[in-house]
């Protein structure tokens, strides 16, 4: 594990939430290891091609990437661990308005 990836009790919480399997009949690979690829993009700006190898080929991590973000995986995650978090009583509600 690298800096920066998903620690054990955050992919605990986020693994019951993926998609089971590929739509085009195939296994997935590793989600975590994809996972831990976007955000390791998103993090540092990196091109696509030059993602580590630690995260898989470069073009499985941005073909799952795309396909999520056309057919709202990444929405439905954000929506459900919001939701699960809010339940579990560890979303803060302070706000603050600056004028």
């Amino acid at each position: 594990m690298g800096c920066g990836d998903l620690t054990n009790a955050e992919w605990g919480r986020l693994e019951s939430f993926l998609p089971r399997g590929g739509t085009r009949g195939g296994r997935w690979g590793d989600h975590r290891r994809v996972i831990n690829g976007v955000l390791y993009r998103v993090r540092t700006g990196v091109q696509w091609r030059d993602l580590p190898e630690r995260f898989g080929p470069w073009e499985t991590v941005y073909k799952r990437h795309r396909r999520w973000s056309a057919d709202g995986t990444w929405k439905m995650l954000l929506a459900q661990i919001q939701a699960a978090e809010d339940a579990a009583g560890r979303v803060d509600r302070d706000v603050s308005v600056d004028s």
